[in-house]
């Protein structure tokens, strides 16, 4: 009976339940799969999570017992009415009708099967489950596998007691039961370490180092063990008290403190893995039992370190003490596991690294107390022993601290409010960065400061914003402003500044030479740039306490009296200097006048250069102590309270960025650096820019203008200063922005320089690898193999030791190359001649690779056959003076012979080979080879040889037939051999049987077995491929991308890289990937899913890679399938296939597995015996006795080394969710846990539980590995809410799964990026760089790597994209990290110092929309912290890119929106203040400076032609131009001085790098070749079209904020994308813009032309015009199919569509243009006032139009009356009120009074039209005028449209709102029609598609990709079966 209550009923489960709750109304949910163990167990609600289990024991045990299976559902169907029986949980209904329908089915189905009713039926199952697999399974299962059996058997257990009745349950079920709780927690599942495993025990636990660290951890004894109160159920007795026992120090510390059962065991290993791996190293494993002290003390200080420093910092004692006579190294571990397991349980604390010091502080305190039996500090009572449950820290300590940040995070409403209304993460931690931390107290009190944020409304909803006083930002304010940029590098505004005025005072000077600076008037001038010093300082105290005001009520008093005085000191010397220098002018005038005046009669002349001394005091000091850097460093980190005083004024002191600055050596490499660009830089400033532009201006302010051709409000203006301004403008913000040139072009030379001593591009190419492979298995010895397995390098090799070498380097190399062929990057033949021999024993010659000895004996042959006799000397010299042709010669002869000898049976015939081989052999000795043997015959024998190996391979059937084949041909080589080719051939038959008779039977016993063994059949193969390969041989492999590798992997091993320790000295490491939603592994429906070209996936890829797919054909041709299953494999191996040339998590994983397969490799490599590497890692891992051995140790070490986490944050809702994708998503996540069991899942499980009868949501981080047939959860731990809703998801979740890694280094991937296996077997090497010291005891904390970008082949844009990547994460971080010393993180392959990074914050930094761009705060973070960056280049990683227009400009975009952020953010400004002047130049310019400079260019462009616009319309530049002493000289300076910045505009800065490293390392001929290509594509379109992209979010960003993660989506975009969504995309950020830059240049042209030569204008609006052009039509030309008629049609079609919509609640933006529009505006929505009244005055600039234009019309005859601009405005009004009534006529008549409508439009017609008659005949109005005043009114439209934007809120209370949307909707469609009708007039013509496919696709074109077939959906040419 399947019932609780244990009636007598014993035949069956209760009706009367069943009957319930089919009555019960239920909605039947339609369950998304068919396979019922995925229903059952895997999409169970999550408030029924607990019977998951019972679920899946019950399709577990279904197979075995179908009964009992529907006893555990009925068990499962219970519980879940009990827990639930209102079925108010989420999806519970759904299930439990499902559950019940499913029991209802099964109850008539399924029958006891060993006995008659069900109690009996589960206890005789139950005995019998236990019996086989427990009773005689414990010793010979594996633990995993018995973690199973015992789950399944308590599970069973649990059924059992519900449907036997407790006194029925017999004796036998009992004692097993019992047995199975025994042993039950010995077996739970674990992730690598089983530490409580019985039995057989896996490798890894007979580790010495894993026991001696365990058996560390189990010292226990000593220690005062926590009580337990347990109280009795009998009144009469008195509640007891007892001892809990623990197993370990993590267990006694949970017992105390109350950590989680998960944290404790997911720690326990962490701590038992860091101590095995760092005590093993460099010691003798023979007699290790015990930890090193030195282990622990090291691990202890470097998990401690950031806490030591924090106690220092705070002037407060360390509470890590060591009393006499205890125990140290116990009590150094009790303080590491204790901070580990704070930090394992901190959550979203743990970036507040600070706030967990302060934990940590406390708790140690706490321990202390408990092991010495101190008193509480608080209270004076003794600590208490009492054990709190097991959520007693995270309720007590992390709740309270997290609602803090949960309640900061909802007032920051999704990012999109002001950053300084709310604290995020950086001013949460900085609390504890002062003393105030401290009255927090212990048990922290919630009534305390930082707890009590506001009083809540009492009808707060979840949801709701916060309201009440706000608390202040500490220590910093990201306030939106571009003055941040001033204020974090003012020191370097200030010498450009003060340079700028230098040179203009130098080139004023009558001689305009620098020698004039020695001229002493010219020099006292000069000296007036200490005022503008002064001024500029003044400048910078004032923005210190504007932009830091709202910070105030944090800071320190001292911080607040600081900012103060540093005001009055820098006003006191803006006062003092203008004083001092006006009493040392001799007649002043002016302003001097003014100032001299103030001094009353001062005769002291010498005031000013005293003043001077004095002001420059502090910067000779901050010289001095630049040169002195360790006695900065020692002044910056120092505690001493004389040193704080001295340093107060100089900087405040906080907790990071102290001490950062570099060794001398480095110093002086960044300085010389920076010093030879400053002078160039300054140089060409001063005589391109500044001297020739200096005369024309004198002319200028000496000319008299009078002639305006406008109403001039400012006539009477002293020396031209409009014109003055208009034309330095520009050329002063090209003087700002050039740096940014010249740094291009050092760092270019640098780099490049840099480059080639690092060896790079030494081999580049196959015939550079031929020429050198001789030395590549050496390298490899030396570099990738450990230093005591070879042997000492400076003895001379014998032949031994280079055998030995290249049998360890064939491993590796073979394998590479195996790996490569399961990749199909090469075929089965590119294998062959790719593939070295194990060994080289069985011939004399070293065995090279087939593909270096192609047509080496054809060419052999030929040089013989044409010798004469007696050349035998000569011909061997030939032969021998090349290497490789030798070596080919040899083994052909040794190897033949082999298998000739090896295949004869009969002892005669074997006499005659070797009387032949003596015969050669002897020849050869004695000179006379020529004589006994006739090379004309060789090319025969040849071919017969050629003939008989071939046979030799056939496969065969009929054994009979191939054995007579094989004779046959033998006899005939022999015949050949003995005839033809020997002189006395004939003798040695004659010899070997002296009867004739008998001759034609030699040769006809063989041993035809051995053609079936493997190492005879590689020699066979190597044969024939020696004799038949030509010269096509040379060019294997044929795929690029396979060349690439290989030449990559040869050329770094001559790279300088460290000595790779053995596997077990190695550091140990965890890879961690970050995804969300990511393709896991694409579906077959989206492999043939056609898109509306009628272009698949597959079809696509399969022309992209047509010889890969060639190989993979014949890849699984050759696999054996399974034949039912053949189809479905087949499937499989497509899905695949495709995927692996994706950016999908499959790749990313089959990559990163690869370390492990590397790392069982190097195993193999230093623990076999020489026979074991001369015979193969192959033939090894191919037998299985070896085998096990071999490999149960490999793994071993491969877990203790390497650990793989992927943090899937909502794998827990793609299991449950009804949508296909996500749960096609769940299911290739599971698959690739199965098929690589290292593989760990990490997700943020939510679950609903029953708290105080409410059903509330409650989050877990959980860890999943692989289990049998699902999933298997090893650790999990309850989270205190929510944990990525606080800050940016991509960090959230790292920093979730963050505390399942292991190791002492952490790789970030990214779930676009692959991995190599030659590049993982590097990773050894790489990791050594941590151990290096570098300059002092400084190591590394992050190693920066390497990318190859894999999407370059796709398109030209891809291919841009590409290159621009490729020279960042080459040559650009190269060049960072040395010499500039201003690398950080980028995100993607970077290896971190784990311990150093959980302990200061983690792998990035998380608070919303400032830490946009995560990944490059953790490299901040690091800098900041003392850490210590680096870059390598031997080794790297693959990574996808955007391959699409739209995508690329949506990372770009992305890209611009972080900058704009870090330019707001603290870490910034902390480095830009603290770095030395020269590293803050490189930290300016290569990150947030580059941004900056990009908008600025684009701002160029714009001053320059609106100060034209000004001198065009106002007269003035007619009236100077025809003047006849400027005109050639000025428009020449002009000239000069804007080409500096087309240069940058035109994308050639990003060009720079790119060719230098694609020189370094293709060849400069090559880059030379890809640089014109590039141009041809186009690529400087694109460039430029991306520099608006840049500037447009970069600018907006900080003015108004509504920075977004942009998903861009990482598929294969090579398709159309329509007008609309282009239009969408690019309206406001380039085609605005670009329409504005193109009405002034016609403006300019067509208002100038009169006066102006046409060359001057091209040359200087030619920039102009291509970005114009760039800006307008760059997405149209780089869109696929942008220029065909028929999409052109429908785009229109769609366009047009899309813009009649309405818009309103839910519709979305590509629905609808309101929808849209209304999104666009959302950044103004929270923007500030100031934002607001920005926007309004840049929008003023559209008025300039309108006024200059309406005084150049006809109709106004030349008046210069302010009365014709005011007419000007009353048209203006007039057709806004038209326009308005036609709106107002379309919404009240359009329908219903459609005849009134008409009349409307009539009468407003003929009004307009009698309007127009009258302006022509009367007022003189012409036809230009009309074109004229387009131009001019409507950019007043536009005008007031941006205005009506910024003040929305006001006009919709006006109700004026509908019309600015109307006005707003017309401008959109003029500005679709401009851009339409160009293309529409190009897609007439049908070669323009052609050619913009072939500018497209020219990559695809170069691998023969019929791309134009593809676009055009032809599939006829395709093969008809894709699967084939």
């Amino acid at each position: 009976m399947a019932s609780s209550s244990g009636t007598k009923n014993e035949v069956g489960p209760p009706r009367f339940l069943s009957r319930r709750m089919t009555r019960m109304p239920t909605i039947i949910g339609e369950l998304p799969n068919d396979d019922n163990s995925a229903i059952d167990s895997e999409l169970v609600p999550s408030s029924l999570a607990f019977i998951a289990p019972i679920l899946r024991v019950a399709n577990e045990i279904e197979s075995d017992n179908p009964r009992v299976a529907y006893l555990c559902r009925f068990h499962a169907f219970e519980n879940a009415h009990r827990m639930d029986p209102k079925s108010s949980g989420r999806g519970v209904r759904q299930f439990k009708t499902y559950l019940l329908h499913r029991l209802e089915r099964e109850e008539n189905e399924t029958k006891p099967q060993l006995a008659k009713n069900d109690p009996k039926e589960i206890q005789l199952f139950y005995q019998q489950f236990c019996e086989k697999h427990i009773k005689y399974g414990q010793e010979t299962r594996k633990p995993e596998e018995m973690a199973k059996i015992c789950q399944i058997a308590t599970v069973l257990y649990d059924v059992l007691r519900t449907v036997v009745p407790s006194g029925k349950v017999d004796n036998e079920t009992r004692r097993y039961a019992e047995e199975v709780e025994k042993i039950k927690e010995q077996y739970e599942h674990y992730n690598i370490l089983p530490l409580y495993a019985v039995g057989v025990k896996p490798a890894i636990m007979e580790l010495p180092e894993i026991k001696a660290a365990l058996s560390a951890l189990r010292k226990v004894d000593n220690l005062p063990m926590p009580r337990v109160h347990s109280t009795s159920n009998r009144h009469d007795e008195m509640p007891r008290e007892t001892v809990k026992s623990v197993n370990d120090i993590l267990d006694w510390l949970a017992s105390i403190f109350g950590f989680q059962k998960g944290n404790v065991a997911n720690q326990r290993e962490h701590l038992i893995l860091l101590l095995a791996n760092m005590d093993v190293r460099n010691k003798n494993l023979e007699d290790y039992t015990q930890l090193d002290s030195k282990t622990m003390k090291q691990l202890m200080d470097k998990i401690l370190k950031n806490y030591c420093s924090w106690c220092n910092y705070l002037r407060c004692k360390l509470n890590l003490r060591f009393p006499q006579g205890s125990d140290r190294q116990q009590l150094e571990l009790i303080y590491i596991a204790l901070y580990l397991l704070i930090w394992g349980e901190a959550s979203n604390i743990r970036f507040m690294p600070e706030c967990i010091c302060y934990i940590f502080h406390n708790m140690a305190n706490e321990v202390y107390g408990i092991l010495y039996s101190n008193v509480h500090p608080v209270s004076g009572e003794t600590y208490q022993m009492a054990t709190p449950d097991e959520e007693s820290f995270l309720r007590n300590v992390i709740t309270p601290i997290y609602k803090v940040l949960h309640k900061e995070a909802k007032r920051n409403k999704g990012g999109k409010e002001s950053h300084s209304r709310w604290r995020n993460y950086d001013d949460l931690n900085e609390y504890f960065w002062s003393n105030k931390c401290f009255q927090l107290g212990w048990p922290m009190d919630l009534k305390a400061d930082f707890f009590v944020n506001e009083i809540p409304p009492a009808n707060e909803r979840p949801n709701q914003v916060t309201v009440g006083k706000r608390k202040p930002k500490t220590n910093f304010v990201e306030v939106r402003t571009f003055w941040h940029l001033y204020r974090s590098f003012d020191r370097m505004w200030i010498f450009f500044i003060l340079a700028l005025q230098a040179m203009i005072i130098v080139a004023w000077s009558p001689s305009g030479s620098p020698a004039a600076l020695f001229d002493q008037d010219v020099f006292r001038s000069v000296l007036t740039i200490f005022i503008t010093s002064a001024f500029l300082h003044l400048l910078r105290a004032t923005l210190d306490i504007i932009l830091s005001f709202i910070a105030w009520r944090s800071l320190k008093f001292t911080q607040v009296v600081r900012y103060i005085l540093k005001f009055a000191v820098a006003a006191a010397w803006a006062v003092v200097l203008p004083i001092g220098y006006s009493k040392s002018v001799q007649n002043p005038t002016g302003l001097v006048k003014f100032f001299s005046s103030w001094t009353g009669d001062w005769k002291n002349q010498s005031l000013y250069s005293y003043a001077v001394a004095i002001y420059l005091i502090p910067n000779i000091f901050a010289v001095i102590v630049f040169f002195l850097p360790p006695l900065r460093r020692t002044i910056e980190r120092s505690n001493w309270r004389i040193v704080t005083l001295f340093m107060w004024w100089a900087q405040p002191k906080l907790y990071v960025g102290r001490g950062m600055h570099e060794d001398m050596f480095s110093l002086l490499k960044y300085t010389v650096f920076w010093i030879m660009l400053l002078i160039s830089k300054i140089a060409f400033s001063y005589y391109v820019e500044i001297l020739p532009l200096v005369n024309p201006t004198k002319l200028i302010m000496e000319m008299h203008i009078g002639n305006y051709l406008w109403h001039e409000f400012f006539p009477n203006v002293t020396h031209n200063i409009g014109v003055v301004i208009a034309i330095w403008a520009p050329i002063v913000m090209v003087y700002f922005m050039d740096v940014q040139i010249w740094y291009a072009i050092f760092s270019t030379l640098f780099g490049g320089i840099h480059g080639a001593f690092s060896h790079l591009g030494e081999i580049r190419t196959l015939g550079m690898l031929r020429s050198r492979f001789e030395a590549v298995p050496s390298a490899f010895s030396r570099g990738l193999v450990p230093s005591s397995t070879v042997d000492n390098r400076s003895k001379p090799l014998d032949d031994s030791i280079e055998r030995k070498n290249i049998a360890n380097f064939a491993q590796v190399w073979n394998e590479f190359i195996h790996s490569m062929r399961m990749e199909d990057l090469i075929s089965n033949r590119d294998k062959d001649l790719l593939l070295v021999p194990y060994s080289s024993s069985d011939v004399s010659v070293v065995q090279w690779p087939p593909f270096l000895l192609a047509s080496k004996i054809p060419i052999a042959l030929d040089m013989a056959k044409d010798f004469k006799v007696q050349e035998d000397v000569e011909l061997f010299r030939k032969i021998s003076s090349d290497d490789y042709m030798r070596s080919a010669v040899i083994e052909c002869y040794e190897t033949l012979r082999d298998i000739i000898y090896g295949l004869l049976q009969d002892e005669a015939d074997k006499m005659i080979v070797r009387q032949i081989c003596y015969e050669v052999d002897i020849s050869i000795q004695q000179h006379r080879f020529l004589n006994e043997f006739r090379m004309s015959e060789m090319p025969l024998l040849s071919d017969k040889l050629a003939k008989f190996l071939t046979v030799l391979l056939t496969v065969y059937e009929d054994v009979e037939v191939y054995k007579n084949q094989i004779i046959n041909v033998l006899q005939d080589i022999m015949e050949i051999l003995t005839k033809d080719v020997m002189v006395n051939g004939h003798d040695i038959l004659v010899r070997a049987h002296g009867d004739n008779d008998k001759k034609e039977q030699r040769f006809e016993k063989i041993n035809i077995h051995l053609t079936q063994n493997d190492s005879w059949r590689d020699k066979v193969v190597r044969l024939h491929l020696l004799l038949t390969v030509k010269e096509s041989a040379i060019n294997v492999p044929p795929n690029l991308e396979a060349r690439r590798r290989i030449t990559f992997f040869a050329n770094s091993l001559f790279m300088n890289m460290p000595r790779a320790p053995k596997v077990r000295d190695m550091l140990s490491f965890s890879v961690l990937t970050p995804y969300f939603k990511e393709d896991v592994l694409y579906s077959d429906e989206e492999l043939n899913k056609e898109n509306e070209d009628g272009i698949s996936t597959l079809f696509y890829l399969q022309k992209i890679y047509p010889d890969e797919w060639t190989n993979f054909q014949e890849r699984i041709t050759e696999s054996k399938f399974i034949n039912p299953a053949k189809d479905k494999e087949k499937i499989e191996s497509v899905r695949h296939w495709v995927s692996y040339r994706a950016q999908t998590l499959s790749r990313t994983v089959r990559g990163m597995m690869y370390y492990k397969q590397a790392l069982e490799l190097q195993c193999f490599l230093e623990s076999a015996e020489d026979s074991a590497i001369f015979g193969g890692y192959r033939t090894v891992v191919s037998n299985d006795e070896d085998h096990k051995v071999f490999s149960d140790r490999a793994q071993a070490l491969a877990n203790l080394k390497f650990t793989y986490v992927v943090s899937c944050q909502i794998y827990g809702a793609q299991k449950k969710s009804d949508d296909a994708r996500d749960r096609s998503c769940y299911n290739n996540i599971l698959n690739l846990m199965l098929t690589y069991p290292s593989l760990r899942v990490a997700y943020i499980d939510e679950r609903e539980e029953t708290v105080n009868e409410k059903l509330q949501k409650v989050y877990y981080s959980v860890l999943l590995k692989g289990g049998d047939k699902l999933d298997e959860e090893i650790y999990r731990i309850k989270l205190p809410g929510p944990a990525t809703e606080i800050g940016e998801g991509k960090p959230e979740n790292q920093n979730h799964a963050i505390i399942f890694t292991r190791g002492e280094a952490l790789q970030t991937i990214d779930m676009n990026q692959d991995n190599y296996f030659e590049e993982a077997f590097k990773m050894r090497n790489v990791l050594e760089e941590l151990r290096k010291t570098h300059h002092g005891q400084r190591r590394p904390t992050i190693l920066g790597i390497r990318e190859h970008i894999f999407t370059g082949s796709v398109s030209s844009l891809a291919s841009f994209m590409s290159n621009q990547e490729t020279s960042f994460v080459t040559i650009g971080q190269r060049i960072l990290a040395n010499p500039l010393r201003v690398r950080f993180h980028y995100g993607h392959p970077d290896i971190f110092d784990r311990i150093f990074h959980i302990t200061r914050g983690g792998i990035s930094k998380a608070s919303k929309t400032i830490n946009l761009s995560e990944d490059i705060f953790a490299g901040f973070n690091s800098t900041l912290r003392g850490g210590y960056i680096t870059h390598h280049e031997y080794i790297q990683v693959g990574k996808g890119r955007d391959v699409g227009m739209n995508q690329i400009s949506l990372f770009e975009a992305k890209v611009a929106n972080g900058n704009g952020e870090q330019t707001l953010s603290r870490d910034v400004y902390r480095l830009g203040r603290r770095f030395d002047f020269y590293r803050m130049l490189s930290f300016y310019f290569t990150t947030v400076g580059f941004f900056f400079s990009s908008m600025v260019t684009v701002l160029v462009v714009y001053v320059f032609l609106y100060g034209r616009i000004y001198m065009v319309l106002s007269g003035l530049e007619k009236e100077i131009l025809e003047s006849p002493n400027i005109h050639q000289s000025q428009s020449k300076a002009l000239e000069e001085a804007l080409a500096t910045q087309s240069v940058f505009q035109l994308g050639l800065l990003l060009v720079l790098p790119m060719v230098m490293e694609i020189g370094l390392e293709k060849g400069f001929r090559a880059a030379l070749g890809d640089f014109i290509i590039m141009q041809l594509q186009l690529a400087s379109v694109f460039f430029t079209f991306q520099l608006g992209t840049k500037a447009h979010y970069y600018g907006r960003t900080i003015l108004h904020g509504g920075s977004k993660y942009r998903a861009t989506g990482r598929g294969f975009v090579v398709f159309h994308a329509k007008f609309a969504e282009n239009y969408r995309l690019y309206s406001r950020s380039h085609f605005v813009k670009g329409l504005e830059l193109l009405i002034l240049l016609v403006l300019y042209e067509v208002y100038g032309e009169s006066y102006r030569s046409s060359n001057f204008y091209l040359f200087i609006t030619f920039s102009m015009w291509f970005l114009v052009a760039s800006w307008l039509f760059a997405p149209f030309v780089f869109n696929p199919s942008g220029f065909d008629w028929q999409k052109t049609v429908d785009d229109w079609t769609d366009w047009k569509r899309w813009m009649g919509n309405r818009g309103g609640i839910g519709i979305q933006p590509d629905r609808s243009w309101e929808s849209w529009w209304d999104g666009e505006q959302e950044h103004l929505k929270f923007t500030t006032i100031r934002g607001r009244v920005l926007e309004i005055i840049l929008a003023f600039r559209f008025f300039i139009y309108q006024y200059g234009i309406v005084y150049h019309l006809d109709i106004a005859h030349h008046s210069k009356s302010v009365l014709v601009y005011g007419l000007s405005w009353v048209v203006m009004l007039i057709a806004l009120v038209v326009l308005k009534m036609v709106s107002m006529g379309r919404r009240s008549f359009g329908t219903d009074f459609q005849l009134m409508f008409r009349i409307l439009k009539a009468l407003l017609f003929l009004g307009f039209m009698s309007v127009m008659t009258v302006l022509f005949v009367v007022c003189g109005l012409t036809i230009s005028d009309l074109f004229a005043s387009i131009l001019a009114f409507m950019p007043t439209g536009w005008a007031l449209i941006l205005i009506g934007q910024a003040c929305r809120p006001m006009l919709k209370g006006l109700r004026v709102w509908d019309s600015i949307k109307e006005l707003s909707r017309a401008y959109e469609y003029v500005m679709g029609l401009v851009l339409f009708m160009p293309i529409a007039v190009l897609s007439w013509f049908p070669f323009v598609s052609e050619f913009q496919t072939r500018l497209l696709f020219n990559q695809a074109f170069s691998r023969g990709l019929q791309i134009s077939m593809i676009l055009a959906g032809r599939k006829d040419k395709m093969s008809p079966d894709t699967h084939k």
